[in-house]
């Protein structure tokens, strides 16, 4: 309906009005044009006939639809399920969608149970076709088994996977299983790579990891024979090692940059600044708030300011402006979180697995207290979850190797009606409480401080005849103390003075013997 002008061939300029006029009269003296004209004129016409029969913008049963719309009840059905191939089943740990089609969904298996890995244990991570559950697409055979997988969104054909003795691994699925270029031992973490996440630069070579060990170390995938950046995750900021959080989760928005966040395995997330001056300063602030490590670790993809972690047994939403409590939390489960993400498509959704089986389906929106769908995927724990771009599939693996793919009803994976700015409204509420109530208890902390403070001073400048309760209290022990001892004094005293006696009287008696 908005078309104007046809392509133009290459070597015409539209906008130069001599060329347009000079090749439009060069095309009309054509013969096929005219046929072309004429041929086409039929068609058209018989579309217009059809336009002007039918109101093609007349929406019918409109009201209908809505009642329909709103009496649906939050759903999700399995769409399949894909086992790892192997005897000896392995958790699943990492998971990655193709950044394309989403027709492919990369998954990284391994055992993190300490000394529980056996002889017999495969190594491979395998990239499944979502509509061919028998058999993976691909295999991928590292060094040591992956923990984390992520697939580069500028080149779909690489993918970078963090292995359980601390290397790093580069793929790229056009040449093989096994992987182009590993990094070194010697300059690798220490502990297993929990997290992996490409970095947004214009190479679209760079990448940064995060491991238990405490370092986050930068990559770039050309030469991964030592990381270009390191940061020791400290909060003394003295770069010391010992004394470094270890990192069990990670997250980088593209929008910023910049900056990135790392969840802690003692329950504090660390907020960073890659392009600080000095190390000292990479290290911005720390947001304290679970009691074991933290699973999961995402910004919310609309609103960055706020974020979303995982840790014990809550899943809790933070602003970035509050660093002493999250604004919102969910009540405590009956067993651990282990992995949390956002609905790319509707901001208020958000996504939970746990130790029992069961996926949750959260809308903020909708209720705070429960989930709006709780769904029981297997008898196994759920280990790692992750949604696709267009918000509909999510995949869930679980302990046993299992990678079940589910399908979110279309409530739950399409953006309603204001719910960005009814969303937007709630988060400043909530950020706009918290503050609030952390001004009244730091006016309390002043209050009481201000008295302690008060206390001291008075018991400072009290006259000279006047003594302090300790003084008092001092006093009154030696008082009692000089008692007892003037009272033991008489004690012996009289003691002496009445031996003395018997002495004399006894001496009496022996003169009065010899005399008679």
């Amino acid at each position: 309906m908005n078309h104007v002008e046809g392509g133009w061939p290459k070597d015409i300029n539209p906008a130069e009005l001599e060329q347009t006029i000079r090749f439009r009269k060069k095309v009309e003296k054509d013969e096929s044009y005219i046929h072309s004209i004429l041929h086409l004129g039929s068609v058209m016409e018989h579309c217009i006939r059809q336009n002007n029969a039918v109101d093609i913008y007349q929406e019918y049963l409109e009201e209908e639809e809505e009642v329909e719309e709103n009496q649906e009840l939050p759903f999700a059905k399995t769409i399949n399920v894909f086992r790892d191939p192997n005897e000896v089943k392995r958790t699943v740990t990492g998971l990655s969608w193709h950044p394309d089609s989403g027709r492919k969904l990369a998954a990284a298996y391994s055992c993190l149970e300490f000394q529980k890995t056996s002889k017999d244990m495969s190594l491979d991570s395998y990239i499944w076709d979502v509509e061919n559950p028998n058999v993976p697409e691909m295999t991928l055979t590292p060094a040591s088994p992956l923990v984390c997988l992520d697939y580069n969104p500028k080149d779909p054909h690489t993918l970078l996977g963090g292995s359980y003795n601390g290397q790093i691994g580069h793929w790229d699925t056009r040449r093989g299983s096994q992987p182009v270029e590993v990094s070194s031992v010697e300059q690798s973490h220490r502990d297993p790579v929990y997290k992996i996440i490409w970095l947004q630069s214009k190479t679209g070579t760079d990448a940064f990891s995060a491991s238990t060990d405490g370092q986050i170390l930068w990559w770039d995938v050309r030469k991964l024979s030592e990381p270009t950046d390191r940061l020791v995750l400290d909060l003394g900021r003295e770069g010391n090692l010992d004394r470094a959080l270890g990192a069990s989760s990670l997250e980088f928005e593209a929008t910023m940059p910049t900056k990135f966040m790392v969840g802690t395995e003692q329950g504090v997330v660390v907020s960073c600044n890659r392009k600080a001056k000095t190390p000292a300063e990479k290290i911005v602030c720390s947001y304290d708030g679970h009691h074991g490590p933290i699973y999961a670790l995402q910004r919310n993809p609309f609103y960055p300011k706020n974020f979303l972690t995982v840790g014990d047994w809550t899943a809790r939403i933070w602003s970035e402006d509050i660093k002493e409590s999250s604004i919102m939390w969910t009540k405590y489960q009956m067993s651990f979180l282990t992995d949390a993400c956002w609905s790319p498509i509707r901001p208020s959704v958000f996504f939970t697995v746990k130790m029992d089986g069961v996926l949750d389906v959260w809308d903020i929106l909708f209720k705070q207290n429960d989930p709006t769908l709780s769904l029981k995927v297997c008898d196994n724990a759920l280990y790692s979850l992750r949604v696709q771009d267009n918000g509909r599939l999510v995949a869930c693996g679980s302990q046993q190797g299992e990678v079940t793919l589910l399908e979110i009803c279309s409530g739950l994976s399409t953006l309603q009606k204001n719910e960005k700015s009814l969303l937007a409204a709630m988060f400043e509420r909530e950020t706009k409480r918290e503050k609030i109530l952390e001004a009244r208890q730091r006016e309390m902390r002043l209050k009481e401080r201000s008295r302690s403070e008060q206390s001291r001073d008075e018991e400072g400048g009290r006259e000279e005849g006047e003594e302090s309760p300790d003084q008092l209290i001092i006093r009154a022990e030696k008082d009692f103390f000089s008692m007892v001892e003037a009272e033991l004094k008489k004690r012996r005293e009289k003691e002496d003075e009445q031996n003395q006696e018997k002495v004399v009287s006894k001496g009496k008696e022996v003169k009065a013997e010899a005399e008679t």
